[in-house]
């Protein structure tokens, strides 16, 4: 007797299947609630309340993305919130995957904060907004300072002007047409001859 050809096992999701969705959600992503503040519209009967979050998510391992989201309710603010930072992740250059390969400075408005790398087991010197996109980041050795507003939108965005104000040695290597080598030698050559000043 010949089979049904409907019968035929077809392979589920947990065999091996991945919906599209789960592709790019693959790896553990840390989510950090920076902020919610609640806003309130004035209308004809009174005040209708709603919610404003702010959200910093990353991998660890040197991606991370913030969002804002509203909404009449706290978790459906916070969803969106989560939703915009997956979509604006972005990949930030890491020293031995534990710091910054250089000093540099951020300023969005009044925003302004001054990103410090530092020695293996400083650990992470920073407060609020800044802490939370760090520990996402997967940062380890960090020195960090807030010399603006204090808003925390204010000093995210400050905080993501400075990574992009940051350059690897491999992107400064490519430009000026050297081997990485030449580039980290120099300078560690410099850091040398600053302590032999000292």
């Amino acid at each position: 007797m010949a089979p049904n050809p409907g019968s035929e096992r077809r392979p589920r999701r947990g065999d091996g299947e991945r919906s599209r969705g789960e592709d790019r959600d693959a790896p553990e992503l840390i989510e950090k609630l920076v902020g919610i503040n609640r806003v309130a519209k004035v209308v004809k009967g009174g005040r209708r309340f709603g919610f404003a979050a702010v959200v910093v998510v990353g991998d660890g391992k040197g991606r991370v993305g913030f969002g804002t989201g509203k909404a009449r309710e706290v978790p459906e603010a916070i969803r969106k919130a989560t939703d915009q930072a997956k979509r604006g992740m972005v990949r930030i250059p890491l020293r031995e995957g534990r710091t910054l390969h250089h000093d540099v400075r951020g300023i969005y408005g009044a925003g302004e904060v001054v990103l410090r790398s530092a020695k293996p087991g400083t650990g992470i010197i920073a407060g609020g907004p800044m802490r939370a996109i760090f520990e996402s980041l997967g940062l380890q050795d960090i020195v960090a300072k807030s010399v603006g507003s204090s808003n925390p939108h204010n000093m995210i965005r400050a905080t993501f002007a400075a990574f992009r104000n940051m350059s690897s040695p491999r992107s400064i290597a490519a430009k000026r047409g050297k081997k990485v080598g030449d580039i980290i030698g120099r300078r560690e050559g410099d850091a040398a001859a600053a302590a032999a000043r000292e």
